[in-house]
């Protein structure tokens, strides 16, 4: 590539196979909540084994974002990625044959590991291939496919499929995209070679490397870790106990059920490119402020909602409009200006992990723990409570946004230097 100029083309076929790739990750992930009426009744398991079943998958997940992170950053990115897609895609196959609680609880630990690896690398192959003006953008756009396949269109695909098969072969359908998609990754990812990180920006020079420790030390990495977490607890509770809140709580159809819980798919999805996108204008602080108090609004009025299915969708989309974008977010763009030097999919990684392990692991199954011994009416509170801490949090981000910060120093200048014809 010439100096001064940029792959574009490379860009979005990158960004394109990665948020696809990120889409089936949510996919075989949350495919297993609208199927848990089924399984519950052929498996006999009860709500805290819902949430145990999602938590175990979150806190896997979590170390190894964390771990595989790290690697990535040493021995690339194709490394990690094109086994980690195989991995997950048979291993969601291989939760159709579970026979009780144990073995489903395995397979999901073990997808956890593989997701959690494709995760941070993920992020990072991205922020390699984008523009930093396109940063924010593109790496929404690329976890918006989580949104989307895992959370807007499982619930459809799921109920639908149920018509027509088992649970069983729902699972087994579902685990060939991947297979696919990891071939063509593998025909078309490139390692980043210096290019593309927050530190070689768009001139292609390379970064000298940092050290872990100084990625803790980075203000925003230990504030993003917690507003994660913030942000997570929100997604992953409704993710995991919104069928049995819709369906025993609220008497829905298994159809319509379906059809409500596919709105945080399609408000995430959203959100997922919205949120960071507006970040790049207003500021990372700004915007995140925004979604927490976002999402705390529109969950205090779900949860006064009855069995209104298009009230109940409505409202659904706006609180997934802003807590997934806020997951984007935090382990994109904030994340990604926050690491030092070589250390992108290793700060992605530790907040990415940190999210999940309390997020996506504790909080499920705490909200199985609710749901089972005070009522599934109760599990929203967990969700609001979280995200009125993330407010809070927020107001701790130092400002990243690359806009923002020339925009800032433009006015410093100007302050400084008065207009020609001014001068004394």
């Amino acid at each position: 590539m010439k100096p001064n100029t940029w792959d574009s083309a490379y860009e979005w076929k990158a960004v394109t196979l990665l948020a696809l790739g990120f889409g089936l990750v949510g996919l075989d992930r949350w495919l297993i909540a609208p199927l848990f009426p089924s399984i519950m009744k052929d498996l006999n398991l009860n709500a805290q084994d819902v949430g145990n079943c999602i938590g175990i998958l979150g806190l896997s997940w979590g170390v190894f974002a964390a771990v595989m992170g790290g690697m990535s950053d040493k021995v690339g990115r194709r490394k990690v990625l094109i086994p980690a897609i195989i991995a997950f895609s048979l291993l969601s196959g291989f939760s159709g044959l579970a026979g009780g609680f144990a073995s489903l609880l395995a397979v999901r630990a073990l997808m956890g590991v593989a997701e959690g690896s494709f995760c941070p690398t993920s992020f990072a192959a991205t922020a390699d291939a984008s523009h930093p003006k396109r940063r924010g953008f593109n790496l929404g756009l690329q976890q918006s496919g989580f949104a989307l396949f895992g959370l807007a269109l499982s619930p459809i695909i799921a109920t639908q499929l149920l018509g027509v098969m088992s649970w069983r072969w729902v699972f087994a359908l579902v685990s060939v995209p991947g297979l696919i998609l990891g071939l063509l990754m593998y025909r078309v990812i490139r390692e980043p070679q210096g290019m593309g990180t927050r530190e070689a920006g768009a001139s292609g020079a390379k970064a000298e490397r940092g050290h872990w420790r100084d990625v803790i030390r980075s203000r925003n990495i230990p504030v993003a870790m917690v507003a994660l977490f913030c942000a997570m607890t929100g997604v992953f509770v409704l993710g995991a106990m919104l069928p049995l809140y819709l369906t025993q709580y609220l008497a829905l159809d298994t159809q319509r059920m379906g059809v409500v819980a596919s709105a945080i798919g399609f408000g995430g999805f959203i959100g997922q490119f919205g949120l960071p996108g507006l970040s790049d204008l207003v500021g990372r602080r700004v915007a995140s402020v925004v979604g927490f108090v976002g999402t705390a609004v529109m969950l205090i009025v779900f949860r006064g909602l009855g069995a209104q299915p298009l009230a109940l969708f409505a409202v659904l989309f706006a609180a997934s409009f802003f807590t997934l974008g806020l997951v984007s977010l935090l382990s994109g763009p904030v994340a990604t200006e926050a690491a030092p030097a070589g250390m992108v999919s290793t700060s992605i990684g530790l907040v990415v992990g940190a999210g999940e392990i309390f997020g996506g692991g504790v909080a499920p199954a705490l909200a199985g723990f609710v749901a089972a011994h005070f009522g599934i009416q109760n599990i929203l509170w967990l969700p609001i409570g979280a995200v009125v801490l993330g407010v809070l949090v927020s107001f701790l981000l130092k400002e990243t946004a690359p806009a923002k910060l020339r925009r800032r120093e433009a006015a410093g200048a100007a302050a400084q230097f008065p207009a020609a014809g001014q001068v004394e």
